[in-house]
């Protein structure tokens, strides 16, 4: 399921995981659905172009609505031979409708390109891996006349244990008509009509008040099924479930406040990738990580660099974990931020990542552009571009990015919160106590003065199983273990900070293309558990600190 819950309860929806059939490299296999291709024999670090193909029996005629979490990271669909959709970047989701099918047996191919190319600005040779497949579940929903896409929560709140609800729902329609809404959570409800047109999206905003209803927090993270009814001449036709929290993020001054209480972030920078799995983590190793970052004292986590599994994201709401959810851009050259096919694609990534998460109560954080050209007036536009696009979909939460601009950057008063990436010990010898001082000096005087700071990365790196329990020289546990020490006593006694995201919770891999000489074991060793989730002496170092 591409959730951790069922989503409805009228359309006949059939999972498509499983084993596929596997083109590449010029051999054909069965390969697992949702997976990852580097995971196979003799495609270790294979880059090109594959197909998977499966069979699909389809109940009845009628549309066939063909949704995927994720494809990494270019694709192409075709049903029964005949081209009918496509999609660009692993980190999104995407639909795609088939207006009438028939029943019985169908074909389903993706073709799937992971190579690097001009046509492709956010998925380039990085710090972390670009991995090849359809690497989130696929499911096929069975549609008819019209179909809700989706549902954008909101609540504001009117009094203790009262909130007002604006729940904007979107309905797609196959045949023209005019449609009614009906849309409940936590007691209350509201309705609205709508007049669509044959193949026309529309959407409508239901309000109404609820009563007495348990926050979402961190300690008790209480969900309410949201539920939104589509009926035409007095028939339910379709509906959309979600699960929705009650809550309320606000920035003022130097603090960030979750339910007009004041937030000390103990957080970790984790990439989707699992030794075994790559970026097709399945829900159980979600569920693992959540625990040991839990275990560590952590209670927020950061989505580096990219927008995460939206199963990942309901563990995140069911065990009250708090998310910075950012984007796809890390470190894009300035060439690339100069070329349409950016704007274009990181575009449609805002656009396809509130629209898809923004229900998480989870989230508190949306950010953009990490360490990119926030130094000079071009980058001041994209920064502000982006920043613009995010505040206009979704009001209700700050913005913010992650910038190593040290005492250069331009752009720290465009954002809500600012936010750090810092390395003393690391990359640099400076005490990290007067490195964090100092850059938070320098901050209120260029664009910080009375917002939160967060350090949204700092760390050190570690060969997983490397001791030098006497020279603690730099790649062991022992040194990686003093320097997190150090780091972190630092953040979190600055009375300025509202918290600090450790570099980084696990190992990942990268791109061999331009990393390799850089990262011992073709990793990221900075983890403080590695790849395979087996602890390293940082972890320890980690926990004393964030008082796990």
């Amino acid at each position: 399921m591409l959730r951790l819950f069922p989503e409805h309860e009228i359309r006949i929806v059939q999972s498509l995981d499983g084993l596929w059939t596997l083109k590449a490299a010029g051999e054909e296999r069965t390969a697992p659905v949702p997976g990852v291709w580097e995971s196979l024999p003799g495609l270790g670090d294979w880059r090109g172009t594959a197909e998977y193909r499966r069979g699909v029996s389809l109940p009845r005629r009628g549309g066939v609505l063909l949704r995927f979490g994720g494809v990494s990271h270019t694709a192409r669909v075709y049903w029964d031979g005949r081209e009918v959709g496509g999609h660009y970047n692993a980190f999104t989701g995407f639909d795609i409708l088939i207006p009438e099918a028939e029943a019985g047996a169908h074909t389903l191919t993706v073709a799937v390109d992971n190579r690097f190319s001009p046509e492709s600005a956010l998925h380039i040779p990085n710090d972390y891996m670009t991995y090849g497949g359809i690497t989130r579940p696929v499911e096929a929903h069975m549609v008819e006349g019209a179909y809700i896409q989706r549902t954008a929560f909101y609540a504001r709140e009117t009094g203790e244990g009262a909130f007002e609800v604006h729940a904007r729902v979107w309905v797609h329609a196959m045949k023209g008509g005019r449609y009614s809404l009906t849309v409940d959570a936590a007691g209350g409800s509201g309705e609205a009509h709508m007049t669509l047109s044959e193949g026309e999206t529309g959407s409508e905003e239901v309000i109404f008040g609820v009563q007495n209803v348990s926050v979402w927090d961190q300690n008790s993270p209480n969900l309410y099924r949201l539920r939104a009814v589509l009926g035409q001449n007095g028939v339910q036709i379709d509906n959309l479930f979600d699960r929705v929290g009650f809550r309320t993020v606000e920035v003022a001054g130097e603090d960030i406040l979750l339910n007009h209480k004041k937030l000390t972030i103990r957080g970790f920078n984790r990439h989707e990738d699992w030794g075994q799995f790559g970026c097709a983590v399945p829900p159980q190793a979600m569920a693992l990580d959540l625990e040991l970052m839990r275990d560590m004292g952590g209670n927020s986590v950061r989505t580096c660099h990219y927008p995460n599994d939206q199963r990942f994201l309901d563990l995140c709401d069911e065990m009250g974990m708090l998310v910075w959810e950012e984007h796809h851009a890390r470190a894009i050259p300035g060439e690339i931020l100069r070329t349409e096919t950016f704007e274009r694609q990181i575009s449609d990534c805002n656009r396809e990542m509130i629209a898809q998460h923004v229900n998480h109560p989870c989230i508190y954080v949306w950010g953009v552009l990490n360490e990119c050209e926030s130094e000079t007036e071009f980058g001041r536009g994209v920064y502000e571009k982006n920043l613009r696009q995010l505040r206009e979909m979704d009001p209700t939460r700050p913005v913010t990015f992650a910038t190593c601009r040290h005492y250069t950057d331009v752009c720290l008063d465009l954002a809500d919160i600012v936010s750090w990436n810092l390395y003393p010990l690391w990359y640099t010898d400076e005490d990290p106590e007067k490195c964090i001082r100092d850059i938070l000096a320098w901050s209120d005087g260029h664009g910080a003065k009375g917002k939160p700071c967060l350090v949204s990365e700092i760390g050190a790196g570690a060969i997983p199983g490397y001791h030098d329990p006497l020279g603690r020289v730099k790649w062991s546990e022992e040194r990686q273990a003093d320097i997190l020490q150090f780091q972190l006593s630092a953040a979190l006694r600055d009375k300025r900070l509202s918290g600090v995201y450790v570099w980084q919770f696990a190992d990942c891999r990268v791109c061999e293309e331009k990393w390799f000489s850089a990262r011992p074991r073709t990793m990221n060793n900075k983890g403080v558990v590695d790849e395979f989730r087996r602890p390293k002496m940082g972890y320890a170092a980690v926990k004393k600190a964030f008082g796990g």
